[in-house]
């Protein structure tokens, strides 16, 4: 004998109907898995959410109220100051205490808003003619509304269909914060206007120039791909890069411009050729394309093989600062070409690779049990940056120190061993250069200096910031997670060549260098912007040095700098 159904009221809602129909399924022995899964799908909570306020809605629609007041806080308001302009009984001041309270407040501008009917931007309404070309595909009506910006997706042609495909989704864009447009999804229409036979860039065009609303007619991808988790990749940009001057580049416009140094967050490498990534710092949330590591490197390959690109592994060396001071602290002397493959270091430069494309980097701040990072300078012509550093290291000893270079001269009767020099035999330093002991060496007036990886973890291992000039040949070597040195470019401000002998007659820096001719200063022009083209990408700071004074404040700041705050390194160095 089959149970009767219950009769509802006439005042039952849906979700109590719901419910009573969910308390008469009884699953029989054909059918036992189906009446389960529709007892489940009813006795979902949120169903029965949706279902209430459906009939919310509903009773709204059917009751039609109409508000008395559209402004019902500036009534609050007026009786509030009607009340406090005399004197108040105790239900009166607990009347004002309550229509001051935030939350009555909110409460009634809530009220103002809903009466005013100011919550919903104003749409146009859907052309009639849309359902009649439905037809048997699963068409996606898409409405957005976007400002000034760009609608942040890519498009491309199918290559064996036609049809026009959603190619790419930028991060941060109208179409990626909506999450109604996807990846492989088919665009059939633009605001009405069919773009079946119509060209990508004029595709492009017609969605650029859509304003306020767009409207989008789209057939959805098979299966949705999931939305981009949030990527904690970041690299170092070792090149500038304009996407306007970009011919491969899918979208010129979705292109995200960079200069070398500036911090990519890597948003996705899902596209093999082109990255998401979005400036760090920048006020800009949206993503934009930017070429792969892999792509770059084979772009920069194949402009190497046909001439277009010169090869980095024979760069123009370019003059470095050299100048020997009046105690002869300074080694100036020319590097030593010899190779150094047998080195047992593990320096390391921006990666394997000999193009320079993208470094990935980490924030590190150096800890109170950790070392101090080693700080290291280099200078184009005319930078004086040995005396630079003597002057930062004796205004603060016991902070600063220099590594003490070794050489083969005798020595003298004021000098200690350890302190100016350390004082060795030629035999002892040649099997010092032998076993790579030094980070650079030479010979000077038939004498051999040379500047040891133990001098610099001499000083560290006092707890002291060791500052080193070296050649910028040496800083390959250096780049390692155990000294993650903090590299400084000075190079000096030089003057227009019709104002040099106004400015060197009047400014610290001219008096210093004495007098200089045009084509001094053309050398030093020259010497600073090819130290910045070979060795730019292994700078941390660039350091104007317009006189000594302000160049050592500077220097000074960068170093104090360094013991509190976190800067970007290379990823290797703080990996266990």
């Amino acid at each position: 004998m089959k149970e009767a159904m219950p009769v509802l009221t006439a005042g039952a809602g849906l979700h109590e109907t719901l419910a009573l129909l969910t308390s008469q399924l009884r699953p029989d022995a054909n059918h036992k898995e189906d009446m389960v899964f529709l007892r489940d799908v009813f006795s979902e909570r949120s169903l029965g959410y949706l279902m209430k306020i459906h009939e919310r809605l509903r009773q709204y629609e059917r009751q039609s109220p109409t508000p008395v007041l559209h402004s019902v806080s500036c009534l609050a308001e007026d009786v509030v100051d009607e009340l406090q302009s005399r004197g108040m009984s105790p239900e009166e001041r607990e009347l004002v205490h309550l229509l001051t309270s935030p939350h009555i407040m909110a409460l009634l501008s809530v009220h103002d808003t809903v009466a005013q009917k100011s919550f919903d931007p104003v749409l146009p309404p859907l052309p009639d003619d849309y359902e009649d070309e439905l037809e048997e595909e699963s068409v996606k009506i898409v409405r957005l509304v976007k400002n000034k910006e760009p609608l942040g997706a890519t498009i491309r042609r199918d290559d064996v269909t036609g049809a026009v495909i959603v190619a790419r989704i930028m991060r941060g864009g109208a179409a990626d914060r909506s999450g109604l447009v996807h990846v492989g999804d088919e665009l059939r229409e633009v605001n009405g206007v069919s773009v079946i036979h119509k060209r990508p860039d004029e595709i492009s065009q017609l969605l650029s120039q859509s304003q306020g609303s767009i409207t989008l007619k789209i057939v959805p991808a098979v299966k949705e791909e999931d939305r981009l988790r949030e990527s904690k990749v970041y690299v170092r940009a070792l090149f500038d890069y304009v996407p306007l001057e970009d011919k491969a580049t899918p979208c010129q416009e979705a292109g995200l411009p960079f200069k070398r140094g500036d911090i990519l967050q890597v948003v996705t490498q899902d596209d093999s050729p082109w990255w998401q990534a979005k400036r760090v710092g920048d006020s800009n949330l949206r993503a934009g394309l930017v070429p792969s590591k892999q792509f770059q490197e084979r772009r920069l390959a194949y402009r190497m093989k046909v001439g277009t690109l010169p090869n980095p592994k024979s760069p123009k060396t370019p003059a470095f600062d050299q100048a020997c001071d009046k105690a002869g602290l300074r080694r100036s002397f020319r590097l030593s070409r010899k190779d150094r493959h047998g080195s047992s270091s593990n320096g390391s430069d921006s990666g394997d690779s000999d193009f320079l494309t993208y470094e990935e980097v980490t924030r590190y701040q150096q800890r109170p049990n950790e070392r101090p990072r080693l700080v290291v300078l280099i200078g184009s012509l005319g930078a004086r940056i040995n005396e630079l550093k003597q002057r930062v290291i004796a205004e603060n000893p016991h902070r600063y120190a220099v590594a003490v270079p070794h050489t083969t001269r005798p020595k003298k009767a004021h000098e200690k061993e350890g302190v100016e020099y350390h004082f060795v035999t030629k035999q002892q330093f040649d099997a010092d250069v032998l076993n790579n002991k030094f980070i650079e060496h030479g010979e000077y007036k038939e004498n051999q200096y040379g500047t040891s990886i133990e001098a610099i973890r001499s000083v560290q291992a006092k707890n002291k910031m060791c500052v080193v000039d070296v050649q910028p040949e040496a800083l390959k070597r250096l780049r390692t997670a155990e000294f993650k040195p903090y590299v400084v470019f000075v190079k000096p401000k030089v003057p227009d060549s019709r104002r040099r002998r106004t400015t060197a007659a009047s400014s610290p820096g001219g008096a210093e260098q004495g007098r200089v001719t045009d084509e001094d200063l053309q050398e030093m022009r020259q010497s600073a912007n090819q130290m910045d083209q070979q060795y730019g990408h292994l700078v941390d700071r660039v350091l104007i040095k317009e006189d000594s004074a302000s160049a050592c404040t500077e220097l000074r700041s960068i170093l104090e700098r360094l013991e509190r705050e976190s800067f970007w390194v290379p990823v290797s160095w703080v990996r266990t």
